[in-house]
């Protein structure tokens, strides 16, 4: 039977004025970003409309705007379009709420401390980024292996074939990138990020995640959300506490997330959110999929419209 999947995007799909034609135009859009800004105790929808674009970026704040912009796509596209979801990092807490795991306050409570974590420990243990195309994801593996000497260094990402993310220190992963070229890569770049994440360097945002975590309470998901940690879906509440604790330290299946969705029947893909970098890598991994996204109110419109022409 043909399926639809939601995805919802990760750190690096946010842009000023994300959000703001959702919120002026609907008002339950309108509802969740207003009820943001009380949760925090700050003006989220200020900074995701109007800026500054460097404090937008600042982890801490780019994690609840994505969250929350995600959501009032999601909420304007039906409580109950999708018959399974995903999220890319960050987007795995969207997945959850949008599949009834949590509830909206509980993700975003969830989703600004673990930006504030995050930034800590990017802060405390300095490390980077690096996409590494062009290679398959075993040899990355090895080069990681191999590169272990000069200091900390992962795959963070599997994205799509051929692109793969490392993370870690900055001695470690800037070895591993020497290596990659030398075994071939047809790309290596470092990115502009705040920290290591999805590498040991996060370690020690875990213990305050799992903690806030064990007090949140977490139902059963109405829908399966494949899960980055293992790729494959999950709905009992305990696995999903367990495996979002792991996420923090753990490599991103992005890949074969993607391709068990349309093993399982999913058919269409839909972005649900900001940017387009999922829609991206969605066409990479299964090109026989429809790929859509809803970012903006014309995208909405266009969706619906689509929907009634079959």
């Amino acid at each position: 039977m043909s399926s639809l999947a939601f995805v919802f995007p990760g750190q690096g799909s946010q842009y000023v004025g994300m959000g703001r034609d959702l919120f002026e135009s609907r008002q339950e859009a309108r509802r969740l970003f207003e009820c943001a800004d009380e949760v925090l105790g700050m003006a989220l929808s200020k900074l995701c409309f109007e800026g500054p674009d460097l404090e937008l970026k600042q982890t801490k704040n780019t994690q609840p705007a994505i969250f929350v912009h995600s959501l009032a796509a999601a909420e304007l596209l039906g409580a109950d379009s999708a018959d399974m979801a995903a999220g890319h990092s960050l987007g795995e807490y969207s997945a959850l709420v949008y599949a009834g795991a949590l509830t909206f306050d509980q993700g975003l409570r969830l989703v600004r401390l673990r930006g504030e974590l995050m930034q800590r420990a990017g802060e405390e243990y300095p490390g980077t980024m690096a996409a590494v195309i062009g290679l398959l994801p075993d040899v990355v593996n090895d080069v990681c292996t191999a590169a272990g000497h000069a200091g900390v260094v992962q795959a963070a990402n599997f994205n799509s074939p051929g692109q793969v993310v490392i993370s870690g220190s900055i001695e470690g992963v800037r070895t591993a990138m020497d290596m990659a070229r030398q075994r071939g890569a047809k790309l290596v770049k470092e990115l502009q990020v705040s920290g290591a994440f999805h590498s040991p360097l996060m370690s020690s945002a875990r213990e305050g995640l799992k903690a806030a975590l064990e007090q949140t309470e977490i139902r059963d998901a109405r829908s399966p959300v494949f899960a980055n940690v293992t790729a494959r879906p999950v709905r009992s509440s305990s696995d999903i506490r367990d495996l979002l604790v792991q996420q923090l330290t753990s490599p991103v299946r992005w890949e074969e997330s993607v391709q068990r969705m349309a093993a399982a029947g999913a058919r269409e893909f839909v972005e649900v959110g900001p940017g387009k970098v999922l829609q991206g890598l969605v066409k990479r991994i299964a090109p026989e999929v429809r790929v859509r996204g809803v970012d903006t109110i014309a995208d909405l419109t266009a969706y619906h419209n689509g929907i009634a022409q079959g």
